[in-house]
């Protein structure tokens, strides 16, 4: 369903609609969250006032960019806002408890556990380049969009893309080799 179509009918109450938003939008906002909030009752809790935020504020948006940038830049805000009432820094994973556990059958497993590695690295960046990482890679946002989102200067985003890749090979190069050879 096109963004106006969607917005209109969520405007005039169709609550099928808003489950439609909802549905084409919560990976974006959880990985949004996720990049900010370690706390897995807080990310869950801050998703879900997302889309409340959203729904009550849905009558400003304006379609001067496209919808999901519009609800990644509340999902950021409202993140940031968190940590800063917070008053805590984002955790960092310990790469010690990283188990690298190879299955011998199970290919699906050694994915996810690589995603999971990798996770734990990008976790390990400051803030603004988990931001840029997750905007440009996973949910695929031009640098203009990542602009509208965060209110840093282009020259900003692309300054932070690049350095979160060299530090991602960083993190990383102690580990390239090392791992575990199948049985």
């Amino acid at each position: 369903m096109d963004d106006r179509v969607l917005v209109n009918n969520i405007l005039a109450g169709d609550q099928l609609a808003f489950r439609m938003l909802i549905e084409q939008h919560q990976r974006l906002v959880a990985h949004m969250i996720a990049r900010l909030i370690t706390d897995d009752r807080d990310r869950e809790e801050l998703c879900q006032d997302v889309f409340i935020k959203v729904y009550h504020s849905i009558g400003t948006f304006k379609f001067d960019s496209k919808l999901s940038t519009w609800i990644a830049t509340i999902a950021y805000r409202m993140g940031l806002n968190l940590l800063r009432k917070q008053k805590r820094q984002v955790a960092e994973q310990d790469l010690d408890s990283i188990a690298f556990m190879v299955g011998k059958e199970d290919r699906e497993f050694e994915r996810q556990d690589y995603s999971d590695f990798v996770q734990s690295l990008v976790m390990q960046m400051p803030l603004p380049y988990r931001t840029v990482l997750t905007l440009y890679y996973l949910e695929g946002f031009s640098y203009p969009e990542i602009v509208k989102i965060t209110e840093m200067p282009e020259g900003t985003v692309k300054n932070y893309l690049f350095r979160a890749k060299k530090k991602l090979k960083e993190l990383s190069q102690p580990y390239i080799g090392n791992e575990i050879e199948k049985l």
